[in-house]
């Protein structure tokens, strides 16, 4: 640098001294600015105590009341200066109101006008306590604006209950429940819950009379800030926390979620939405508007304790006029991921149930639950409906079964002359030959050689649904059967003091017969095809029940116990057709039909010009 330069820097740094030196506070400034802090400390203390000290009747007014006068004025000089024309609400005592229908006890608080605590009536955790989704300080409803240049947030403001419900149970067809702010100037905002005698569903209405007086309307819009700590109910943890996330539907439109298998994560949907949800394995807590949201930012975030499992929050844009008299109205919804209840809403809020995607939710839409329910309305034990579902569905694939039983049967009966076209075909260069003279041999016995693993094929959507349909069944939440108290989880015969990687610190004893009936299975089918499996494949065909063994134990017993009777009837039925197919009647209607003349098929006529054109001579 050259000399002009350090003079520059010299210069400007003396003027920065010298400018802060100038502009420092007075000893009287400093001493306004701690008095200031003290009196915004006091207001703080007033605050939290007013919200978190609810069974004491402690109010920030009463903390304050010792205080001399200046510091009182002070304070309500800060409240004016924090909250505008809602200083008068920032202070006061929290109370409750706790309202009851046919299925919730709902429970409301003044502080922020909001739900405080719900709980489902029919239904107990894992524990058998009182199924509560959330309660006091574990989640956050609070409608958030500007205001006289203020960011104002309900949440923070004691509302004044202006309509309640008689006696506290809802016994005609609706009732509501009615939380004012009534500022001067016949200017108000109400929240109005609408609770149902028998639903899950809760109308909410935001009423504001000349509120765009005071609220700025240049954003057309306000902002719901809504979370929550997400609780564990269920006795399988690990798989409650695998289904559970924040779900919200488009306009009209696609149901979409934040990945279940993510532990933390956010997104941020520019979209006009419909509803968005809070959604667990068996629960979920649905926030719906009836005109749209215009964007929102969610997230879920892992949370380690003992009670909760993670937390989900929503910022949602909610529409704002602007007008003299407006309300913004929405539901609210709390209650179990049941199909039928939920596809009643008519909101398509049924889709956040996992029943699997494309062809395998519609098996489980248009077939599983539809025979579920119906067996559902005559037997009480879910156990039994299971094995009679079981029946009726291997009933049904049972022409399949048999027609892949006489596929392999024939596929056995060519074996010898399989063995001598390998003999007779053993180099590679002639794999060609081998294969035309192999399809020769099958269409001359009338075999399709896919006739063995289409109807397989066919059956395999109905498995992969039945996969999906008993780990998301909240009818077999708590449903005991045989040594199994909850066919919704895993069944537990035997605690183990110690972990064992992928399997866990239990033994399933559904899952444990599910795969020796397996392994028999196998053998028997090794049996029936004459033992053609490569040595290869025939190992793994003994490694996936081991496999299934470890994937299983954590899964629904309802799973386990629906593939082990599934896997028996399979066997009886092998036994059954063993029994009355005549193998020899079989054989020798294989040998009767390749004595008659085949006409080859268009196909097998360009297969043997293509293997011409390359040389190859039959």
């Amino acid at each position: 640098m050259d000399k002009n330069s350090w003079i520059g820097m010299a210069l400007i740094l003396a003027v920065l001294f010298g400018w802060s030196y100038y502009t420092r506070p007075s000893e009287e400034q400093i001493k306004q600015y701690r008095e200031r802090q003290d009196s915004i400390a006091r207001v703080e203390q007033a605050n939290q105590l007013a919200r978190e000290q609810a069974n004491k009747n402690t109010s920030a007014t009463a903390v304050l009341s010792d205080a001399d006068d200046k510091d009182t004025a002070a304070v309500a000089k800060l409240l004016t200066d924090q909250f505008g024309d809602f200083a008068p609400f920032a202070t006061g005592n929290r109370e409750f109101n706790t309202i009851e229908n046919d299925l919730m006890k709902i429970t409301f608080t003044n502080l922020g006008g909001r739900i405080s605590s719900v709980e489902l009536k029919n239904y107990k955790t894992c524990d058998s306590t009182p199924l509560v989704l959330f309660s006091g300080d574990s989640a956050v409803f609070s409608l958030d604006f500007f205001a006289q240049n203020r960011r104002i947030s309900t949440g923070n403001l004691f509302f004044a209950q202006t309509a309640t419900v008689k006696g506290g149970v809802v016994d005609t067809d609706s009732a509501q429940v009615i939380y004012a702010l009534n500022l001067d100037n016949n200017r108000s905002m109400e929240f109005v819950y609408t609770i149902y005698r028998n639903s899950y569903e809760i109308g909410f209405d935001v009423r504001m009379n000349k509120m765009n007086k005071l609220i700025l309307t240049q954003m057309r819009y306000m902002q719901l800030n809504w979370q929550a700590y997400i609780t564990g109910f269920e006795k399988g943890r690990k798989w409650e926390t695998m289904n559970s996330t924040v779900a919200y539907r488009y306009w009209n439109d696609d149901v979409d979620m934040i990945s279940e298998q993510k532990e933390t994560a956010s997104e941020t949907i520019n979209s006009k939405l419909q509803w968005i949800d809070f959604k667990q394995q068996f629960f979920n807590m649905a926030l719906v508007s009836n005109t749209g949201f215009l964007n929102a930012n969610i997230s879920k975030q892992k949370v380690q304790d003992s009670k909760y499992f993670s937390k989900f929050t929503a910022d949602i844009s909610v529409p704002f006029e602007g007008t003299d008299s407006e309300t913004i109205s929405m539901r609210m919804f709390y209650g179990p991921n049941q199909y039928n209840i939920l596809k009643d809403l008519g909101i398509g809020l049924q889709n956040i149930i996992p029943l699997g995607r494309s062809i395998f939710r519609w098996v489980n839409v248009g077939i599983v639950i539809p025979l579920f329910n119906l067996l559902g309305k005559f037997i009480s034990n879910y156990g039994i409906i299971i094995l009679i579902m079981t029946i009726i569905i291997k009933l049904v694939l049972f022409p399949l079964t048999y027609k892949s039983y006489i596929s392999t049967g024939k596929m056995t009966a060519l074996k010898p002359e399989i063995d001598k076209l390998n003999e007779k075909y053993p180099k590679q260069e002639d794999a060609m030959k081998k294969q035309q003279a192999t399809m020769e041999l099958y269409k001359k016995a009338g075999i399709n050689p896919m006739g063995g693993c289409l109807p397989m094929l066919l059956q395999m959507p109905l498995l992969i649904a039945m996969f999906r349909f008993f780990p998301a069944s909240i009818e077999l939440r708590q449903q005991s059967f045989l040594w199994c108290d909850d066919l919704s989880t895993y069944d537990a015969i035997l605690n183990l003091p110690f972990n064992i990687p992928w399997y866990g610190d239990h033994v399933s004893l559904f899952c444990l017969l599910m795969t020796v009936v397996n392994i028999l299975y196998i053998k028997l089918n090794g049996q029936a095809t004459g033992g053609q499996q490569m040595p290869g494949m025939k190992m793994m065909m003994y490694m996936m029940p081991v496999m299934m063994l470890f994937w299983f134990n954590d899964y629904a017993a309802a799973l386990s116990y629906y593939y082990f009777i599934s896997l028996l009837i399979t066997i009886v039925q092998t036994y059954v057709m063993r029994r009355f197919v005549n193998t020899e009647a079989l054989l020798a209607k294989i040998h009767e039909t390749k004595k008659k003349t085949t006409v080859k098929s268009n196909f097998q006529k360009r297969m043997e010009e293509a293997a011409k054109k390359r040389g190859i001579k039959f």
